[in-house]
């Protein structure tokens, strides 16, 4: 593996930042699909790929979703050109043949227990969250990702009579750097790690 340099990664973590106003700039279809494309690489248990994404565009679907969205999101998300809502498949063990077709038994290691198979959906669909926001930005695009809805609602009203649950939403688009705040601080290494 080669190093990426110091302008990719500002790009997708020294640099980036949640964005929270939107430039008037459309994302397409073919961008939206090159974003999926290229994050669908990233890892995941038994090659799961639980993540479910709706991507929200017209104003109709906004309209929609508007009402589940708590108020200090709403301008942010009604005003960005894309609104991902990334969900989990809880029941993702029903594509293990397919997806990893080496183990033919795969399915039998989460389909057991319902509640094995929503903790492995959820993290493993969360990973692939992250995934997506590295995607969008190391294509050029701006996220902000958020948890501030009504997660019932909106599974009522984008994933019913799925076996889909959301997990977060992540506007994307092209930031107004203008409506940023300061830079928040991180924690230090000392303390978030331990080496062993």
């Amino acid at each position: 593996m080669t190093m990426l340099d110091g302008e990719a990664l500002d790009t997708i973590f020294r640099k980036a930042r949640t964005q929270n106003a939107w430039k008037d700039e459309p994302v397409s279809e073919a961008k939206l699909k090159e974003l999926y494309d290229l994050m669908k690489w990233g890892p995941t248990s038994a090659n799961m790929s639980p993540a479910r994404i709706v991507f929200v565009t017209s104003r109709e679907a906004k309209a929609k979703l508007e009402p589940a969205l708590t108020e200090g999101n709403r301008a942010k998300t009604m005003s960005a050109p894309v609104t991902a809502i990334l969900g989990y498949d809880v029941k993702f063990y029903d594509r293990l043949p397919e997806l990893f077709p080496h183990a033919p038994e795969a399915k039998t290691w989460f389909n057991w227990s319902d509640e094995w198979a929503e903790m492995n959906a959820f993290r493993n669909g969360s990973l692939q969250g992250a995934y997506f926001m590295i995607a969008a930005r190391a294509l050029g695009l701006d996220c902000g990702p958020m948890s501030g809805f009504d997660m019932k609602k909106v599974d009522e009203l984008f994933f019913a009579g799925t076996n889909v649950k959301s997990n977060f939403l992540c506007n994307i688009g092209h930031g107004d750097p203008s409506a940023l705040f300061p830079r928040s601080p991180r924690l230090p290494f000392d303390d978030a790690c331990r080496i062993v």
